[in-house]
């Protein structure tokens, strides 16, 4: 059994050939030679290209390395959600999702309740409401940590409770990556993510994935990405793959970071609701500990300052810190997330991503930009 970082490293790379690079570059075909009636595993573009096939085997080497589950990638992360909701779900189904998801979700559930699905939703950290499941529900939807809110829920509970009604259940692993959480393992049917964000961590590729936990779910999402041709282009796929080999480097880095950050936020006056899942006294704190591996929390920090103003004052007086939206990349992001209008949050919550800054370096940016946001009336 090889270790997290001999994994990300090793993940998906063919067999060494004399001469030839380790990571082949990526591959540009729209079609490909087809003699005779040979069809062959590379017929056309849309369907499979070899630049993909090795990142999807090194996605499945990490998010489930001992079983035969398969990943098939999408050209962004809304791409593979929308592959998974609607190649599974018809007319008169339901599905139960997360009220308090990423903020596109409700467009997508717009979208199926239009093509006539039921759709319940209920909190992240509510177990129970979300276990509330009948015989009509076929997809249960999670995800956790939750976006932006950074609750959690029991995967594995709620797994066995979907499948005792013949549900299956997704869960999108984008805020923990596979080095941090393997919903599969917790006994899910999907993990599912955006590569954008952590998995990639440069903040310069869109990309997104499925994995699935056997064949014939595989082929169905598989069909669907042909169908709609949500399809990653070669270089996106080769620079996500290329990323994976400091995966492990940059999520106990930037872990690690973020709860220092968390641990230096705590007792602040100005700030309320502060989350952070490796916080001991974080509500989610048990659960992510017992669910989550490698004390990996992720990257993620949240908190809410007084009101827009104040927060639009904190941000201006960063320095190591874009004002940017998305997270997970190696430069610190932090934005006031209430400006998209999208998440049930206050004016003044802030989403702050840690980066693989110096710690000493960025917590003091941030504590500075803090005293900087007050005003005379803060004292």
């Amino acid at each position: 059994m090889t270790g997290d970082g001999t994994r990300a490293v090793r993940a998906g790379l063919p067999e060494a050939e004399p001469h030839e690079p380790t990571l082949p570059g990526p591959v540009f075909a729209a079609h490909y030679h087809l003699p005779g009636d040979a069809t062959g595993p590379y017929t056309y573009g849309r369907d499979a290209n070899p630049t993909w096939t090795l990142l999807e085997r090194a996605i499945t080497e990490l998010e489930s390395p001992d079983s035969g589950a398969e990943t098939i990638v999408f050209a962004s992360g809304m791409g593979a959600i929308s592959a998974v909701l609607l190649s599974r779900l018809r007319q008169g189904d339901t599905a139960v999702l997360p009220s308090d998801a990423y903020q596109l979700l409700p467009a997508l559930i717009e979208r199926l309740e239009g093509y006539g699905v039921t759709v319940r939703t209920a909190p992240t950290a509510n177990d129970a409401q979300l276990a509330a499941l009948d015989d009509s529900v076929k997809l249960l939807w999670l995800e956790t940590p939750s976006n932006p809110g950074l609750d959690v829920c029991d995967i594995r509970r709620l797994a066995d409770a979907a499948h005792a009604r013949g549900a299956l259940v997704a869960v999108d692993n984008t805020l923990a990556t596979p080095l941090g959480q393997r919903p599969l393992e917790l006994g899910a049917d999907f993990s599912v993510a955006s590569g954008t964000k952590a998995l990639t961590g440069h903040g310069d590729v869109l990309l997104g994935y499925v994995t699935c936990r056997d064949p014939e779910s595989a082929a169905s999402v598989r069909a669907w990405r042909k169908t709609v041709g949500a399809i990653p282009g070669p270089m996106e796929a080769w620079l996500a793959h290329r990323s994976l080999a400091t995966l492990q480097l940059r999520i106990d880095r930037q872990s690690v970071t973020a709860l220092a950050l968390a641990e230096a936020l705590t007792g602040r006056p100005e700030i309320t609701g502060l989350r952070h899942p490796g916080l001991p006294d974080d509500p989610a704190h048990r659960l992510a500990a017992a669910q989550m591996r490698g004390g990996r929390f992720g990257c993620v920090v949240s908190f809410t300052l007084p009101d827009k103003k104040h927060a639009e004052r904190f941000l201006t007086g960063l320095r190591l810190v874009d004002n940017a939206t998305s997270f997970g990349g190696v430069r610190s992001t932090a934005e006031r997330r209430g400006r998209w209008g999208g998440d049930a949050v206050p004016e003044g919550f802030i989403r702050f991503s840690v980066g693989v800054e110096d710690p000493d370096d960025l917590i003091a940016d941030v504590l500075r930009a803090l005293d900087g946001a007050r005003t005379p009336a803060d004292g």
